[in-house]
């Protein structure tokens, strides 16, 4: 390969990933940025002779592994193998709701018939059904929820177009390939409907690799939960409407059960606007709150409404005397929203958090479980003959123990590969002695301070990352006046035109929270300085956090030295680790949180951060980035 470096940590890494994928087992591989694990667990799946599924945190990563490495291993091994790039189902177009839509005399918004009539000319042509290949298809794009295939929507063999359907020749490529690569997020959803008759999507594979398996615990919370929201009723309405106007297809109702079918429709659309208009009630002051039995209580009447009313439209699709797949679904999936509802209202299992969420328009009610762990183990590990799991970032004090209490595992092999990058050369941490308390409004005017002063050693070119949206804001305020350089803030733009942004202009400053800590990769001068204002332990005031905290100290443990500490360590060195990408990048870490020396915990962070030379001088900062004492 052109200008290959032989690395002993990937050829170490490599070895440990050729025996358990010809001996079976499980591995754990911390592997720090710069040793490209990447190679080291491609090469020997493609040579193992066995299907393997690789999964992967983010898209980016996936694009890196199908679109750069395969390609290229592909010519340096000689191999012919093949590969195959799934997403999630809601990325693909569905065939027989869009020939529905289509159908549906009901008249669309001009922009949307615009993008309509785009897409009808783009799927005589595709061969994906993938969206992302539709230039110019914004991301909020309203009518492609009702045309993807989402697996809630899907009739399976059943449907007319089953054949044809990129779904099935999706699975049908992976079905054949030796590499099939995913992503965390279809994995567990695959692996949450394997229950059903048509959901699942994934072939059935013995052995796997889950890169930036740090992210699956969250993933799975997600999707081993159940999720209510208004948006969920709101397509239900909108599908049942559409099958109660066709006509001339095969199963259209006639008049009267037409009727019927609208007026039972409206009914439960009535019910929902009610029952989430009431929820809301309860976010009138903030975006998530947590619910027991309890507080259920005085806003279930609506609520049990709304479970009488969907079970009379399940009656009556049961009764109907015209059967159709369509007509099925719609009863399965008004079902299924009778009995998540009820299970959620009863807020009975203890190993379940319930809490309310409001994002944008949307008003979301969850049952999330508290512990993943076996979960995990049971649906995800125990069905493979082998396992990896790697990341830069799995190990705690040095041990996996935290990831493997939090992931069900049980046995494994275990292996730590420092990060190939120079520190000592590259980089200088940054560690100012002297910070108000983070709990003080004090600390936010500090924080713009460095920040102010770092930006001025390193003329721009910085990610400042903050643990919440409240110090992003007024850091912001502070330094917008101050700051000569180009300030970009999440939230004013989607985070792909942010990172766009930021790679383009020249001493670029992007001050962000969460969803900027891990998953973005900036190599280069663009990116010489990631300052964090605060230690990121998780807020206790989060639903699924405080659930967290009770379980473990109703076992008898100490949840913040068990899992706080450690979740927070994770955390602090994904933010850390945006800063070297290449081994000739060179730049700045600084970390403003005075508890690092003033709490006994600190020590435990300390030893975490990266072993680059640490300063609490701003002049040594200077003097290491620009030459000047």
């Amino acid at each position: 390969m052109a200008s290959f470096e032989p690395r002993p940590s990937q050829r170490e890494m490599a070895d440990a990933s050729a025996r358990i994928l010809t001996e079976g087992g499980v591995l754990l591989a911390e592997a720090g940025t710069g040793i490209g694990k990447t190679l080291a667990y491609l090469v020997p799946a493609i040579l193992s002779g066995q299907r393997v599924l690789v999964s992967t945190g983010t898209k980016n990563l996936q694009d890196q592994i199908y679109y750069k490495d395969l390609p290229a291993l592909r010519e340096a091994l000689g191999i012919d193998f093949r590969a195959t790039y799934m997403k999630g189902r809601g990325n693909y177009l569905c065939l027989h709701r869009f020939a529905a839509l289509r159908n549906d005399p009901t008249p669309q918004p001009t922009t949307d018939q615009r993008y309509l009539d785009q897409l009808s000319e783009w799927a005589t042509q595709t061969e994906t059904g993938d969206r992302a290949e539709v230039e110019g298809l914004p991301d909020n794009f309203a009518a492609w929820g009702d045309i993807a295939a989402t697996s809630e929507n899907c009739i399976g063999t059943e449907c007319p177009q089953y054949q044809e359907c990129y779904i099935t020749t999706m699975r049908q490529r992976a079905a054949e390939s030796d590499i099939v690569i995913v992503n965390h997020h279809l994995l567990c959803a695959d692996a949450a409907v394997r229950q059903s008759a048509y959901g699942e999507v994934i072939p059935a594979c013995s052995f796997v690799v889950i890169d930036e398996a740090h992210q699956l615990e969250d993933v799975a919370t997600q999707y081993f939960g159940l999720l209510i929201s208004n948006h969920r009723l709101d397509d239900l309405n909108r599908d049942g409407r559409r099958l109660a106007s066709a006509t001339n297809t095969d199963g259209a109702l006639d008049e009267s059960n037409a009727q019927e079918l609208t007026e039972l429709l409206s009914t439960v659309q009535n019910s929902a606007l009610i029952f989430f208009d009431t929820l809301a009630l309860v976010l009138s002051t903030a975006d998530r709150a947590r619910m027991t039995a309890e507080t259920f209580a005085p806003i279930a009447e609506p609520g049990h409404h709304l479970i009488q009313q969907l079970g009379d439209l399940v009656e009556k699709l049961a009764q109907l005397d015209v059967s159709s797949e369509d007509i099925d679904s719609l009863g399965q999936r008004a079902a299924a929203l009778q009995e998540q509802l009820t299970f959620i209202l009863a807020a009975s299992d203890t190993s379940f958090v319930y809490f309310l969420e409001r994002r944008g328009r949307g008003v979301f009610l969850r049952a999330s479980p508290i512990d993943v762990s076996l979960i995990v183990r049971d649906l995800l590990l125990n069905g493979m003959q082998g396992t990896i799991l790697t990341s830069a970032t799995l190990t705690v004090d040095g041990s996996f123990q935290y990831l493997k209490s939090r992931l069900g595992i049980e046995e494994a092999t275990e292996l730590r590969l420092p990060s190939e990058f120079d520190y000592a050369r590259q980089a200088v941490l940054y560690l100012p002695r002297k910070m108000p308390s983070p709990n003080t409004p004090l600390f936010r005017d500090a924080v713009a301070q460095e920040v102010t002063a770092l930006l001025e050693v390193t003329n721009g070119r910085a990610f400042v990352l903050f643990t919440s949206h409240t110090n992003l804001r007024e850091v912001y305020a502070r330094l917008e006046s101050n700051v000569s350089f180009p300030l970009l803030l999440q939230g004013t733009a989607p985070r792909t035109v942010l990172l766009r942004e930021f790679r383009e202009t020249p001493n670029a400053v992007l001050l962000a929270t969460a969803s900027f800590w891990q998953g973005v990769d900036v190599a280069g001068e663009a990116l010489s300085c990631v300052i964090i204002d605060k230690l990121p332990f998780a807020s206790p005031g989060d639903p699924l956090t405080a659930a967290r905290i009770e379980k473990i100290e109703t076992e008898g443990g100490n949840p913040f030295e068990e899992f706080q500490i450690p979740l927070a360590i994770l955390t602090l060195q994904q933010g850390l680790g945006r800063l070297l990408r290449h081994s000739s990048d060179r730049g700045v870490l600084a970390l403003l949180d005075p508890r690092l020396h003033s709490k006994g915990y600190g020590r435990r962070f300390l030893a975490s951060l990266p072993p680059a030379p640490v300063t609490h001088d701003l002049t040594k900062v200077d003097h290491f980035f620009n030459g000047v004492d």
